[in-house]
C-alpha cells in the first residue's frame, strides 16, 4: 500500500530512483521558504501571488523527476531517499525503536514549527512566519539526517539496499 504522499506526488519507483539524485535532494532544500515567500508576496502584489505559489507548487512537483537517477547510491542524499522509503513502509517492516522514536519526535517537531508559521502569514508577522519556515527546515533536514542514517543501520542489518528504490 502507497502512502498518502507517494499517491498526491505520484511517486512510483522510476520516480524515487530519480529522486535520489544529490540534485534532487539539495535543490529541495529551500521549497519551504521559497513556498513561504511565495505566499508573503500576496502582502505585496495581491493576487499575483498565484504566480509564485504555483511556481513553486509545480517545482515541488516536477523536482524528483527532471534529474537523472544517481549512478550510485552511498551518498548522504541517495541515502536520505532511501530511508524515506524504508521509513513509508514502517508498518510492514521492523525498524529499530531509537530510529522510530527519534524520527516521530522530528515529524512532531516540524509540524509543531507549521504553528508560527502559519500564524506569521494569517497575521502578518514576518518573524513568526519566516522563523517558523527556518525552523520547519531545520527539522526537515534534521529528519533527513535520521533518514540516511536508518538507511545505513538498515543496509548493515541486510534490509535495505539501492534495490529499494
Amino acid at each position: 500500500m502507497r502512502s498518502v504522499s507517494e499517491v498526491v506526488m505520484g511517486m512510483d519507483d522510476e520516480i524515487w530512483r530519480r529522486h535520489a539524485s544529490p540534485w534532487s535532494v539539495y535543490t529541495r532544500v529551500p521549497t519551504i521558504l521559497l513556498f513561504t515567500l511565495a505566499i508573503w508576496s500576496r502582502f505585496w502584489i495581491g493576487w499575483w501571488a498565484i504566480v509564485p505559489i504555483s511556481i513553486v507548487a509545480i517545482w515541488t512537483f516536477l523536482n524528483p523527476r527532471l534529474f537523472a537517477p544517481p549512478t550510485h547510491f552511498d551518498g548522504w542524499a541517495q541515502r536520505v531517499v532511501l530511508g524515506e522509503q524504508i521509513w513509508i513502509e514502517r508498518k510492514k517492516r521492523s525498524i529499530p525503536f531509537h530510529h522510530r522514536r527519534a524520527a516521530t519526535l522530528l515529524l512532531i517537531a516540524t509540524a509543531l514549527c507549521c504553528l508560527p508559521l502559519i500564524y506569521g502569514l494569517v497575521w502578518r508577522n514576518p518573524w513568526a512566519a519566516f522563523g517558523g519556515a527556518t525552523l520547519l527546515s531545520t527539522f526537515k533536514l534534521w529528519f533527513c539526517d535520521r533518514m540516511a542514517w536508518l538507511q545505513r543501520d538498515m543496509a548493515q542489518r541486510g534490509e535495505a539496499n539501492a534495490s529499494d528504490v
